[in-house]
């Protein structure tokens, strides 16, 4: 798999593109967002390292950009640490973000994790037939990793996908934030509520004719979040 690491510091991007190397992923290498672009229309990518402060096009910017036209996981970095400024990162389209310094094994496990649920969960060809979900005219099919609503395709990045294949599955239970966390991310849900609650609000920008009054995805207050609609089926 091939990994684009956008950053302007020349000697970070070139660590990282050495452990990534190290473990076997092909690297390219951008220094500013608009390079970054370019890179994606001249090899195929599957999973973006992108910094958030660059000269020309910054992080933030091009991930709305490139959240247009692709779903490739997309991991932030920056060496602020605020909550607002993370939440700020994912509701742009990331899917992960980590705080400057830090440790390049670290980065590199989340790189493993982000390229397993791209593998998984929609990014490239699926290993097993699960079957056909449909919910008033929402529909996943997740033999072929799509998603619609009244048979208008709808794009989804890994991460919404595997939410949203959690609670179709089960119309009407209610899961927690903490276990849609532990169950799609696949780690420890500490600290991990902002960041369900973030791709919550994009899915439901996506799928939802007026996302502030839902009708697929509600909210239990206190409790987590539902697929609405007695009108399910499942087909295999």
């Amino acid at each position: 798999m091939n990994i684009l690491i956008c950053d302007d510091d020349k000697e970070i991007a070139a660590a990282i593109a050495v452990y990534l190397q190290n473990e076997g992923y092909g690297t390219f290498l951008a220094y500013d967002g608009s390079q970054a672009l370019s890179a994606l229309e001249e090899a195929e990518i599957h999973l973006i390292i992108m910094d958030v402060m660059m000269p020309k096009l910054d992080g933030l910017r091009a991930t709305m950009d490139i959240r247009r036209e692709r779903n490739i996981p997309i991991i932030m970095l920056s060496a602020k640490s605020e909550d607002t400024d993370k939440i700020m990162g994912l509701g742009m389209g990331a899917d992960d973000y980590v705080s400057k310094p830090f440790n390049p094994l670290e980065l590199i496990a989340r790189v493993k994790s982000q390229l397993r649920r791209y593998t998984s969960l929609g990014g490239l060809p699926p290993v097993e037939n699960v079957g056909v979900y449909t919910v008033d005219g929402l529909t996943l099919d997740n033999n072929r990793k799509t998603a619609s609503v009244d048979g208008e395709d709808i794009r989804l990045t890994p991460l919404e996908f595997g939410i949203l294949h959690l609670l179709i599955r089960s119309p009407g239970r209610v899961f927690s934030i903490d276990e849609i966390y532990e169950r799609v991310w696949g780690e420890s849900s500490a600290g991990g509520g902002s960041t369900v609650t973030v791709h919550i609000r994009r899915i439901r920008e996506k799928i939802e004719i007026n996302p502030r009054e839902p009708k697929y995805i509600k909210v239990v207050w206190g409790v987590g979040y539902k697929m609405e609609g007695l009108d399910s089926a499942k087909a295999r």
